[in-house]
């Protein structure tokens, strides 16, 4: 019995320490469209406890100070970005780069599912200044109709590409995340910023042979999480009252601050008269107006008219 709890014990062992040397070892990281910078806090306390992780953030807004996360306030389309993150690495490159950003969505899913992948790609094509071969991206990505040729596309830089749905990504969206492993560009290729990788003239319909990608779609997180798509309630599980608490940190200069000044203020509704526009009536013929507003109220006046000289 305890010859054969000792084998047990070192059999786990042995299973334990083959998966340690499996595990790539992540010490640089970079976080594209980083802020308000929730995933470089998570990639700074998983990275930080080796001792020498850097994760350097970069976004074209402001973020809050986090430890152990250099940031840069820059343009992920631009070179001088690629090379000030290599000189926060002091010349080498990253073995981790990873991407949440996305566009302001319009609701037309075409239109929202194209300037995702023009942002993935952005993404992509920086991560070839920077990252390291064998090394791993991972970005955001809307599952399109075209989603299949953004898989080609990644294929070619990556030996391994997987289509992850976390727990916490409602069902009803058609977000997931690309997960490319083993960075290993085609030969000959020359990192270049300002050439785009997305070739308009590529139609999946014409693609066959290994040109016609098929991605695996997995799901991924810890089952026990909170559901997204579910309503929890307030109470506690010990017992204890629930008290709100403002974030820890708000948002820095957000493009809605103007509107919520104002609907405080309670001047975001509020009512224009169509003699307050600067409109004549040949403008109002002739061209579009430039202020919806005014634009709705001198519509049902028209309408209101039209009803009179009808009746």
């Amino acid at each position: 019995m305890r010859k054969c709890l000792l084998f047990m014990l070192s059999k786990s062992h042995r299973d334990l320490q083959e998966r340690k040397a499996r595990r790539p070892s992540v010490t640089r990281a970079v976080d594209l469209c980083a802020a308000p910078g929730s995933w470089s806090q998570v990639l700074s306390q998983k990275i930080g406890s080796q001792g020498s992780g850097q994760v350097v953030a970069v976004d074209l807004q402001a973020m809050a100070p986090l430890p152990g996360v250099v940031q840069i306030q820059g343009d992920i389309t631009q070179l001088s970005t690629a090379k000030e993150i290599i000189q926060h690495f002091e010349g080498c490159p990253a073995d981790l780069v990873v991407c949440d950003g996305a566009p302001d969505v319009t609701g037309l899913h075409d239109v929202d599912e194209y300037m995702q992948a023009q942002l993935l790609l952005a993404a992509l094509n920086i991560a070839t200044h920077v990252l390291k071969p064998g090394g791993c991206f991972v970005a955001k990505i809307f599952r399109g109709r075209d989603v299949t040729l953004l898989y080609s596309q990644l294929r070619v830089f990556f030996s391994n590409v997987l289509c992850a749905k976390p727990r916490s990504s409602r069902n009803s969206s058609i977000e997931a995340f690309a997960v490319c492993q083993g960075y290993d560009p085609p030969e000959g290729f020359v990192p270049d910023l300002t050439r785009p990788l997305l070739d308009h003239s590529y139609d999946f319909n014409q693609l066959d042979g290994p040109t016609r990608i098929i991605v695996p779609f997995v799901t991924c997180g810890d089952l026990s999480a909170y559901d997204s798509d579910r309503s929890y309630p307030l109470d506690l599980e010990d017992g204890s009252e629930y008290k709100y608490t403002p974030p820890t940190q708000p948002p820095i200069s957000p493009p809605y601050q103007e509107a919520c000044t104002l609907k405080k203020k309670g001047q975001l509704a509020k009512e224009i008269r169509p003699q307050d526009c600067p409109i004549s009536k040949v403008d109002t013929l002739s061209q579009p107006l430039a202020n919806p507003q005014c634009h709705s109220l001198l519509g049902s006046e028209m309408e209101d008219n039209e009803m009179n000289y009808s009746s």
